[in-house]
């Protein structure tokens, strides 16, 4: 990561003046959210918009046959875990299974629903988080501090599995192999630079060579299909006039953060990924002013991180300047990091669509 710009904070929110921004409106860039690690560990739960998640909310393509299966394997992992509260899950017969489920796959088929849903069915003590949020966890409370919070969990849900940082990935294979060991079962999803594993895929043995010790305790499906997201949306990203600004922010609510696009950039280096979720909490929109391509990797790879907790939150952007399904720039489309950048097209062209559905 590059280190933060030296620039103070009120700084950032006074580059728009009176004319082009209401200076009484909620800010990002004067947000600096302080996250205990008590409250770290009670928020190991899923997002708001998997809230209420289940597999039979989960509508597999039968194109995509790979979909079913995957709700198949969900199915056996919860009975085999004897976690199953109903419906069809109470005459299903438990059959012994892996105490590990890995959900591999593209972005916008399905993957964190079905990882929700899994969690609401199981009966049992259970954490569910990013692979962020329990990387930060391990760095709030030291290594044994995070085992001790997270031990007696029946389930461990990791969602957005990195590959991209080894001493992480090391830390998490660690951490899980002493979980296992006494009993947890883990279900993880997949986020992995493409490119760095082949062909564009994410590559199973890769990712179990990086967590030897649990290799033949997961189970790896593969899941196809299309980005759901853009069944309901259009192709790009919305662009915000000026001239539409004030209204479309007043028809979101009273809680909309009001910045330019360069100074939220700016202030993301300041502040931990970890808290990228209190950062927008309690929003009922972001408007993001005069948005430029990105042309570092750091600023980019961490504006996709809070495109993340935008939509997990269901946080409505609006947006002037460039589109932003066109701000990754410089060959990132390309690159290793490909995959993420493409999840976050997707999820800002749902975000803006919203906002100017609304």
């Amino acid at each position: 990561m590059t280190p933060a710009d030296d620039l103070p904070i009120t700084a950032d929110a006074s580059t728009m003046t009176h004319e082009t921004r209401d200076l009484s409106a909620p800010s990002l860039v004067l947000r600096d959210p302080a996250v205990e690690p008590s409250e770290m560990v009670g928020h190991l739960v899923p997002p708001p918009q998997f809230a209420h998640a289940t597999l039979e909310g989960y509508r597999p393509d039968p194109e995509h046959p790979t979909q079913q299966q995957a709700v198949d394997a969900v199915e056996r992992f919860l009975a085999g875990a004897g976690g199953g509260g109903g419906g069809f899950f109470r005459k299903r017969k438990a059959a012994p299974v892996k105490p590990g489920l890995y959900l591999d796959g593209g972005f916008g088929v399905g993957k964190t629903h079905l990882l929700a849903a899994l969690w609401h069915a199981h009966r049992g003590p259970k954490r569910f988080g990013t692979f962020i949020e329990y990387t930060a966890l391990v760095g709030a409370l030291g290594y044994q501090g995070a085992v001790e919070a997270l031990r007696g969990s029946a389930l461990l849900c990791i969602d957005e599995f990195e590959l991209d940082d080894p001493g992480d990935t090391m830390i998490m294979s660690r951490l899980l192999g002493e979980l296992v060991a006494g009993g947890t079962r883990v279900a993880a999803t997949s986020n992995t630079p493409p490119n760095a594993l082949g062909e564009g895929r994410f590559a199973a043995a890769d990712f179990l060579r990086e967590i030897q010790a649990l290799a033949d305790r997961f189970e790896i499906l593969r899941i196809d299909g299309l980005d759901y997201r853009r069944r309901d949306a259009e192709g790009s990203a919305v662009v915000t006039a000026e001239a539409e600004l004030g209204e479309r922010m007043r028809s979101l609510g009273a809680q909309v953060a009001d910045d330019g696009f360069e100074a939220v950039v700016r202030h993301l280096a300041r502040v931990h990924p970890s808290k990228y979720s209190a950062l927008v909490a309690g929003l009922d929109g972001v408007v993001l002013r005069d948005v430029v391509p990105l042309h570092d990797q750091a600023q980019a790879l961490r504006f996709v991180a809070l495109v993340d907790r935008l939509y997990d939150a269901q946080v409505p952007v609006l947006a002037t300047g460039a589109p932003l399904d066109e701000v990754f720039a410089g060959g990132m489309l390309t690159g290793g990091y490909r995959k993420k950048y493409l999840r976050a097209i997707s999820r800002l062209i749902a975000l803006t669509s919203a906002a100017a559905s609304r």
